[in-house]
């Protein structure tokens, strides 16, 4: 099919690839009319581009569902061969004419052999860099054809193994699943770790051109980037730096111009001399309005459109939105070690968060819509960071843009996780190309807080310490020295030194957990430096109250495992897979011993039910009850604990895992709980031997006074006793507001007949209401059978639902049969006389509403 060219205003209107016109810049992306095959055989297939070789088989019908049952067994097949991917675009005259033309890849998955007008352009092995080439002398006035070739990624990575002659170790490459037997390749590429398995993730090894490909071509002068530098920024002057790369055509003077608004913020005559040029112009902004994360204040962004002129002529132009801020990690030493905390202009900031995976196995099925709902989510739950794993990928730029309007700060992980990597100088080169590119890429966000070099690799290594994962036991001492090279080098070298001459001072932190930027800075359990991991609750099989002993400087992973709700089981199964045993069952849960363990733990604290769907839920008001208690152990330590990030916010497919959204997005009750865990001020009850402490914890900026009332009730709602305390909670701070003794409380009521309801009050507002059972929920004497009445209504086009409950039912989830329906309310404890107002976010008028509760 002919390319057409359109206004840029058609885009979405018409599927073609668009050519947009800057007067002297013409841009065309290629989006349209691609084919693939199966390299080496005679079947073209139709492709979307974006888009990967296994979307288009399941688009053409050559594969089933990857994520229904255990059809992920059958597809190992698809990373073992090459494919080919191929179009034809036309180039008017208007375009051919143009001295420069410039063709860039931003997304190729991995290794590829790129073909113009069958001249080889290049080769490319890394899916996380950019590609762009020169082809002014290449392209054709008319039809054009490009051509790709995607060679095996295990076979290739295969090869790299056998090249460097050492193999490296990979715990979480599901080689044996694809057939690999123990060869884990994955370390080899520069691909998305992930793709190769992980404990929470399928083995779906893609191919395939996962972003965008783009024809440029103009004649004089390109803005190659615009990177806005703050030198320093507060209430009352911004002053900033805005460094300017252009490459000319040849020498020449140019006026360039810096607008916010309708008002020059800076403007210079700058000579050029042909090739690239780097220019800095100053900017300063009075009285600015300050970028500030989700509770603190309004992320408020600055657009600046920078263009390049000569006399009356624009050359080209660009827009650049950011935000200004001061952002710093505060590193000091003090009484307890040393502190670990984010600093925003000039506030200390608990971090309240979560661990961010990609959202699907398949990147390039990852919609707009699909980055809101992820970003929407966090920011409701009162997160105001997330950290972006390194064993995923650098994110979209749609991802950055949403956190910088949220006021979601970012931990980014550099692409490396829980492996060793080699250190031969073309793959050190690949990994110093591929930091320049993503820094540059994302250096004008406000969002991102910190780069980090990796994901457990040095607490897993731990060189020339005891103790790690038993992974360089397995080695001599020549070659735990060679290995151990490599790692100094990319994360003590490499990485520190892009950050550092790409960024404007960003903190630069090696791997994450450490006590210390140190090459042997590691500690197991937490310490009182740095941040730390705690897996002791999960894979230690520790008590969930063991969080409150091993509170860290920061948290940057925790978390415990629930299944998906059963609406979203059902998707990837049939009845006779409803068993957590199933081999169904199992293969959607990755981490081996994850479905036991989670009957292990729920029959510590709750009775276990026999019924499949019933299971289902008492795993997530499990989970709920662990990410409770750990979220707020941890901003109780406040000022010691700055940071609690849980593992995990989302899942990449229909899964049991650490997250507390489903891959629909459905929330988990988790999330319900850790939204009331972020509060802004919250009210943390902690059982202390005979005792019951009263912590009111404040993350505004201000002071705030109230009272806390703890009401002893029993299941039908009497209240047995009533006791009352003043607070006083300066902003930013964490304190202990009275400690009241079990028997002044429980008054020989017993225990598992009653329980506390602990409401922060200011004034007439109530800033947050927590219960306090006395004794496990497997020993309460709950009503068998409380009569929860639901009544749906409509106001002003919003849906509500009115519930009451005669006695307390506990833990209860509200859900519609076959239908989306997300609550604003859910999993809660319903008291007697009360009357609960519940707003249902679905198109559905009316929708059926059942309940479940604890039995």
């Amino acid at each position: 099919m002919t390319k057409r060219f359109i206004y840029l205003t058609l885009i979405g209107l018409l599927g073609f690839p668009v050519f947009t016109n800057a007067q002297n810049h013409r841009r065309l992306e290629l989006d349209n009319n691609w084919y693939f095959r199966q390299y080496d055989t005679k079947e073209w297939l139709q492709a979307n581009v974006p888009g990967c070789v296994h979307t288009d088989l399941l688009a053409n019908g050559k594969i089933e569902d990857p994520y229904y049952r255990t059809n992920e067994r059958e597809l190992q097949w698809i990373d073992k061969v090459a494919w080919e991917y191929k179009t034809n675009f036309e180039i008017d005259d208007s375009t051919y004419v143009k001295k420069q033309k410039r063709l860039t890849f931003y997304g190729l998955d991995t290794y590829a052999d790129i073909f113009l007008n069958g001249h080889k352009l290049g080769h490319c092995d890394n899916m996380f860099r950019t590609w762009s080439y020169d082809v002014s002398d290449m392209l054709k006035k008319g039809r054009n054809e490009l051509n790709i070739v995607f060679l095996s990624p295990t076979g290739q990575g295969l090869k790299e193994m056998e090249k460097y002659g050492l193999a490296l170790p990979a715990d979480n490459d599901q080689s044996v699943l694809g057939g690999m037997e123990n060869k884990k390749v994955s370390v080899f590429t520069r691909k998305a770790p992930y793709n190769y398995g992980w404990d929470w993730g399928p083995r779906l090894v893609t191919s395939g051109i996962w972003r965008p490909v783009v024809l440029e071509a103009w004649n004089e002068v390109r803005i190659e980037d615009t990177y806005i530098h703050p030198l320093k920024v507060d209430s009352k002057l911004a002053q900033l730096n805005a460094e300017i790369t252009l490459t000319a055509a040849h020498p020449q003077t140019a006026d360039i111009e810096i607008r916010h608004g309708n008002r020059i913020v800076s403007q210079q005559s700058v000579p050029l001399k042909s090739g690239k040029n780097r220019i800095g112009l100053p900017i300063k902004i009075k009285h600015p309005k300050l970028w500030w994360c989700n509770g603190l204040g309004k992320p408020h962004l600055y657009t600046f459109d920078i263009c390049v002129k000569t006399g009356a002529q624009t050359l080209d132009n660009k827009q650049v939105t950011t935000g200004l801020r001061t952002l710093r990690l505060v590193r000091k030493k003090d009484k307890a070690g040393e502190t670990f905390y984010f600093e925003l202009n000039g506030v200390p900031v608990f971090a309240k968060g979560a661990n961010y995976i990609p959202n699907d196995a398949f990147l390039p099925r990852v919609s707009r819509s699909d980055y809101e709902k992820v970003i929407a989510d966090a920011t409701e739950a009162n997160m105001n960071m997330l950290r972006i794993w390194g064993g995923g990928i650098y994110e979209d730029d749609y991802f950055y843009e949403l956190c910088d309007r949220n006021g979601i700060m970012i931990w980014q992980d550099f692409m490396f996780a829980c492996a060793m990597y080699p250190g031969n100088p073309e793959f050190l080169e690949n990994v110093r190309q591929e930091a320049a590119d993503n820094l540059i890429r994302l250096r004008n966000h406000p969002c991102i807080a910190l780069w980090c070099g990796n994901n457990e690799i040095g607490v897993a290594w731990r060189h020339n310490s005891p103790g790690g994962w038993g992974w360089k036991q397995k080695y001599s001492t020549e070659e735990q020295e060679r290995i151990f090279q490599a790692y100094q080098d990319i994360f003590h070298r490499i990485l520190p030194e892009a950050v550092e001459k790409y960024t404007d001072d960003m903190a630069y932190w090696p791997s994450s957990p450490m006590s210390g930027p140190g090459e042997s800075d590691f500690e197991l359990l937490p310490g009182t430096s740095g941040d730390n991991h705690y897996w002791g609750v999960w894979h230690g099989k520790h008590r969930l109250e063991a969080f409150a002993d091993n509170v860290g400087r920061f948290v940057s992973e925790y978390g415990f495992q629930s299944f998906p709700e059963f609406e979203t089981v059902k998707k990837y199964t049939v009845p006779e897979d409803y068993n957590i045993e199933s081999d169904v069952m199992a293969s959607h849960q990755r981490s081996g011993i994850g479905n036991l363990r989670i009957k292990e733990y729920m029959s510590w604290y709750y009775r276990v039910p026999e019924n499949f769907e019933q299971f289902l839920y008492m795993s997530q008001v499990l989970q709920a009850k662990a990410m409770d208690i750990a979220m707020r152990t941890h901003r109780r330590a406040m000022p010691y604990c700055m940071g609690s990030l849980l593992w995990q916010l989302n899942d990449c497919w229909p899964v049991a895992s650490w997250s507390t959204t489903d891959y629909y997005h459905n929330w988990k009750a988790a999330h319900y709980a850790v939204r009331e865990a972020c509060k802004p001020v919250i009210v943390v009850p902690r059982k202390n031997g005979s005792q019951l402490e009263l912590w009111v914890v404040n993350d505004r900026l201000k002071k705030v006074k109230g009272n806390c009332i703890v009401e002893l009730q029993d299941f039908e709602g009497n209240v047995l006793n009533r006791i009352q305390a003043d607070f006083s909670a300066e902003g930013n701070r964490s304190v202990l507001i009275d400690h009241i003794g079990s028997d002044r409380l429980l008054k020989n009521h017993p225990r598992e007949k009653t329980l506390a309801v602990v409401t922060l009050r200011n004034g007439n507002k109530i800033l947050d209401e927590h219960h306090v059972y006395f004794t496990e929920p497997k020993n309460l004497d709950l009503p068998a059978h409380p009569r929860i009445t639901t009544r749906y209504n409509e106001k002003n086009g919003r849906k509500f639902l009115t519930v009451t409950t005669d006695k307390l039912a506990c833990d209860v989830m509200f859900y519609s049969p076959g239908n989306t329906v997300r609550f604003s309310d859910n999993y809660i404890d319903l008291l007697p006389d009360r009357t609960y107002t519940i707003e249902l976010f679905t198109d559905i008028t009316d929708p059926e509403i059942k309940t479940r509760f604890i039995q």
